[in-house]
């Protein structure tokens, strides 16, 4: 009814009587009852507005159209087409039977409970994928289905189950349009089944047509003298690769040597991607259908085939590589000089690793020894990067040392959850990859050629007041917020650099920004406070670093480029790689949540990084994922919100506030949902007493 309602009024945005939506609607007088309880109900959410007879959508409302990003958490976001607006949080009761996907229309309240956007799906306007994945359930013998994909928690009926013999708890896959079971997956923890749950709940491809393969056994490795034509020969420079443990699809080289001026020649060497993937070939298609790699902990979902991802474009060690090479002339003060761009060829001298450079970094005599010939021009580039990165941060460029997590197995099962670290060779890659970004995009830019970009707008006025209350919280300032600049965000940084504060004030700063995304259009890059960036060094995992290659090399041969669909480009690629980071991150949590359900009764540390009506949420420090404590599971004591930022027992007087680091225990946890219940530890001793 209430969905009926919304849909009649959004099209008299006049607004109607009582009668008139009675008539509109064809109400029976058995049904008017419950007509009244909807007006009601979506009057007292804000929803609708009663102006003495008449009940109409109210002007603050907004209605958009948009995709829908469901989490089993009950709840959504709908991110809105034409980049209206910022993501609108919608409650699992109000996702009016929407799915992970599926294109729907939104009406918003630009300021809901948590003063963020917050709405109801009125419409779904295109269904997304007809299969869906989620938990079997029987009740009362009848086969039910709770969908993953769905921010509503409602368990759907199904109306076949077609002579499969699922059993309760299993995961299984459906046909949405005819409700009808297809496949039964397993059991949750049965190995492999999570990361083909994950595959199926974000269409991701797994496998390459029969023509995109046969296109690539086609490509050789051979290079012949006319892949040589018109390239510069730099195989007797002294180049690597320096990447992790692990990798196999080596996009990127770098070269360094230093001019009689002084001044360093930093070269960049990326795969040349575009000499084999050519422009409307079925590669081609599934690569931009793609748009992105994907990465799980044991396994890569490539954007090209393997043959070509792992073998012909990467660069591996010793062989020869076609390149496209920026050369840049730098000074000491990490100015940027000169710049060259040359379709390419290179050797490279070694295959590095992270940790191997760190070591000599270090003075490791092993290492170093092992590595004579190649230490001092890595020494070099390490003197480069840090030049480069501090004339970056005198920029304003905004550097996050926020950990991710990594996986630690044993004998093929989860042992433990580490902090990936992000060591001083990450940094040195790092910085040229944006140097050598930097420069493509300005060259590119004064061609006047069409580019798609890397942008990073900034941040929305109404965010930054949020981060600049919260600040105020903690005895830190921040200027109103249209006089914010990179500059006054990477202060914050700074003053909680080492506290106990420090990585729930980056989160904050983190949440405040928005996210950086493909573009047309020319905004530039706030968290690297660069007026022009693009992305050109994965060209093996980024759709639209090969497009840059194309464009770079038709500017380069003095053509023309002919490039008319770059916006919905750029749109498709956001989307894509947004897609994948949470397919990523839901694997990823999966596991972890799985982990904690073997070490439940034990203590663990977190931080308080937000006060809900439902309770405490922390963040476990160890494990990268939040759990709450249900107010009723805190001394037996009535708390109540003194600020947004402090909860006070009124008994008691004790106070927790955002920030605050606590011992917990878990005490349940559902890793499917993601649901993870804990209790302060002192709560134990007061019950163990």
């Amino acid at each position: 009814m209430d969905n009926k309602v919304i849909s009649l009024l959004k099209k008299k945005r006049e607004g109607l009587s009582f009668q008139r939506i009675s008539l509109q609607l064809r109400i029976s007088p058995r049904e008017r009852q419950v007509l009244k309880k909807s007006l009601r109900r979506l009057e007292s959410q804000g929803v609708i507005l009663r102006l003495k007879r008449r009940y109409l959508i109210p002007a603050k409302s907004n209605l958009v159209k948009g995709k829908l990003i469901a989490s089993l958490r009950g709840y959504g976001f709908v991110t809105p087409e034409g980049d209206s607006t910022e993501d609108i949080f919608i409650p699992g009761r109000y996702s009016g039977g929407a799915l992970h996907g599926d294109v729907v229309e939104v009406l918003y309240l630009e300021r809901g409970k948590k003063g963020k956007p917050e709405g109801r799906v009125v419409r779904i306007v295109k269904r997304g994928k007809r299969r869906r994945v989620g938990l079997y359930k029987e009740r009362w013998g009848k086969p039910f289905f709770l969908p993953f994909d769905s921010p509503s928690l409602e368990e759907i009926p199904l109306l076949s189950t077609k002579n499969l013999s699922p059993l309760p708890g299993m995961i299984v896959e459906i046909d949405r349009n005819s409700m009808h079971l297809k496949e039964v997956l397993g059991m949750p923890d049965d190995p492999g089944v999570d990361t083909r749950v994950v595959i199926q709940r974000y269409d991701l491809a797994s496998f390459f047509s029969k023509e995109a393969l046969t296109e690539a056994e086609k490509c050789t490795s051979k290079i012949c003298l006319e892949d040589k034509k018109e390239r510069v020969d730099y195989r007797n420079w002294m180049t690597v690769t320096i990447d992790g443990e692990s990798a196999q699809d080596f996009d990127d080289a770098v070269s360094i040597k230093m001019l009689e001026s002084g001044h360093f020649l930093l070269g960049i060497h990326i795969a040349d991607v575009s000499h084999y993937v050519k422009p409307g070939s079925f590669l081609d298609r599934e690569a931009f259908e793609r748009g992105t790699s994907v990465y799980f902990p044991e396994l890569t979902l490539p954007m090209l085939p393997e043959k070509l991802s792992n073998h012909i474009c990467s660069l591996r060690p010793k062989e020869e590589k076609l390149t496209v090479s920026v050369l840049l002339e730098i000074d000491r003060d990490g100015e940027v000089l000169k710049t060259e761009f040359h379709p390419s060829l290179i050797r490279t001298a070694e295959r590095m690793t992270y940790h191997s450079v760190y070591k000599i970094f270090e003075g490791d005599k092993g290492e170093r020894g092992r590595y004579s010939h190649l230490v001092p021009a890595l020494l070099m580039m390490e003197d480069l990067a840090r030049i480069l990165r501090r004339r970056r941060v005198k920029q304003g460029s905004l550097d996050f040392d926020i950990l991710e997590p990594e996986l630690v197995y044993k004998e093929g099962k989860l042992h433990s959850v580490v902090a990936f670290e992000r060591n001083e060779a990450h940094r040195v890659i790092e910085e040229y990859m944006v140097v050598a970004n930097e420069a493509v995009s300005s060259f590119l830019s004064k061609k006047h050629v069409p580019l798609i970009r890397r942008i990073h707008p900034r941040p929305a006025l109404k965010d930054l007041e949020r981060l600049r209350e919260i600040l105020f919280h903690f005895g830190l300032s921040l200027p109103s917020g249209k006089k914010v600049d990179s500059r006054d965000l990477q202060y914050v940084l700074k003053q909680f650099e080492g506290k106990p504060e420090e990585k729930f004030i980056n989160l904050q700063v983190l949440k405040s920004l928005k996210l950086a995304v493909y573009s047309e259009e020319d905004e530039g890059h706030y968290g690297l406070a660069k007026k022009e960036y693009t992305h050109f060094t994965s060209p093996i995992r980024r759709y639209p670093d090969l497009v840059v290659h194309r464009i770079l090399k038709t500017v380069l041969r003095q053509e023309k480029v002919k490039m008319t669909t770059l916006s919905s480009l750029a749109l498709h690629c956001s989307q894509k790689e947004r897609n994948a980071g949470v397919a990523e991150k839901d694997l990823m949590e999966w596991r972890i949540f799985r982990l904690l359900k073997r070490k439940l009764g034990e203590e663990f540390e977190g931080v308080i990084v937000d006060i809900t009506r439902a309770g405490l949420v922390v963040e476990l420090a160890d494990y990268f994922v939040s759990g709450i404590i249900s107010y009723s599971d805190m001394d037996g004591d009535y708390y109540f919100k003194k600020s947004e930022k402090t909860l006070t027992g009124r008994r008691t007087g004790r106070t927790f506030e955002l920030g605050d680091w606590v011992k917990v225990i878990g005490v349940a946890v559902d890793p499917i949902l993601k649901r993870l219940s804990l209790i302060l530890s002192s709560e134990r001793e007061k019950k163990v007493r």
